[in-house]
């Protein structure tokens, strides 16, 4: 999609970081489109078709283990539309957003109102220490602790644990959840395990290994990659109240960028969420040359939160 921006799209000097490009700019960039959301939706799940593919034809030998692990590289990508849908710019239909969103949170076990309130959350108090849900709990201040993190058993206590322990005891007692939407989180996550003890007893009756080849074990093979990723996001960076200090725009290459829905574009994103993941790269060639925290890659900038943690 062509933008016509004009001769000056940022603002001369800024002293607020979200106030850097100009709101007619803004506007244009924000524009909601559902074709790019579906052809990247089309290319994510023509992935996973393939590499489950990979899993039919090796079932029965060693090689499905790293057809497993291709397979789930796409599996807990799917956090990355389901972030994406979960800001409602992914497509301009938003019942597509919303379908989307559900579907793939049951995939990531990330139920989506629960994730809507934590990510919000996120955003408004990104880097602070008290009020900022997505710090891990307690934060990673050794070598071991990270291999521990980037391994994925917190990660996936968190995930796996958080809404069975709603469902379970009918109580939702994370802070950022408003009192009036506990009730809501609740059935939700009811509603969320019903779904999955019907996929149980649906594959018990079909094909009991398909859980385990196709979803919960290319899920967990995958993590280290999504924990790398992670990281990246806001590894490393200050613990403040600044956008273009607090967040990291990570450069990578252009099959990760594919992989995670220009969230790459990090800064970019927590500068402007509204802005949909198709326009970031664009959004990107404008504010670049005014980002203060960004990596070459992601191996790069796990190198450097290793070489912190020793010292």
């Amino acid at each position: 999609m062509a933008y016509d921006l004009g001769e000056n799209p940022l603002v001369g000097e800024s002293i607020n970081p979200k106030d850097i490009v100009r709101a007619e700019v803004l506007r244009e960039l924000s524009v909601k489109s559902d074709a790019p959301g579906l052809a990247r939706l089309a290319g994510h799940l023509g992935a996973l078709v393939v590499t489950g593919a990979l899993i039919w034809a090796t079932r029965g030998t060693l090689w499905v283990v790293p057809a497993m692990f291709a397979h789930g590289v796409f599996v807990v990508f799917l956090f990355a539309p389901h972030h994406e849908c979960m800001h409602q710019s992914t497509f301009r239909s938003n019942w597509i957003n919303k379908t989307v969103n559900w579907v793939f949170g049951l995939l990531v076990f990330y139920p989506p109102e629960y994730f809507r309130y934590f990510h919000l959350t996120h955003h408004r108090f990104t880097q602070d220490r008290e009020r900022d849900p997505e710090i891990v709990p307690p934060p990673v201040t050794s070598r071991a602790g990270y291999v521990w993190w980037l391994i994925g058993p917190p990660y996936l206590k968190r995930r796996f644990l958080g809404s069975l322990t709603h469902a379970l005891t009918g109580r939702a007692p994370q802070p950022f959840i408003p009192e009036h939407r506990k009730r809501q989180i609740v059935r939700e996550a009811r509603i969320t395990w019903a779904v999955y003890i019907a996929m149980g007893l649906i594959a018990l009756a079909t094909d009991p290994w398909a859980p385990l080849l196709y979803w919960l074990g290319p899920y967990v093979l995958a993590q280290p990659l999504l924990r790398i990723y992670q990281l990246g996001e806001h590894g490393g960076a200050e613990y403040c109240d600044y956008t273009l200090r607090n967040t990291r725009t990570t450069l990578s290459n252009p099959f990760v960028r594919w992989l995670a829905w220009n969230m790459p574009y990090h800064t970019e994103h927590h500068l402007y969420p509204g802005v949909p993941f198709h326009a970031l790269p664009r959004l990107h060639a404008l504010v670049k040359d005014r980002l203060q925290t960004v990596g070459p890659g992601y191996l790069s900038v796990n190198r450097e939160i290793w070489k912190g943690l020793l010292r």
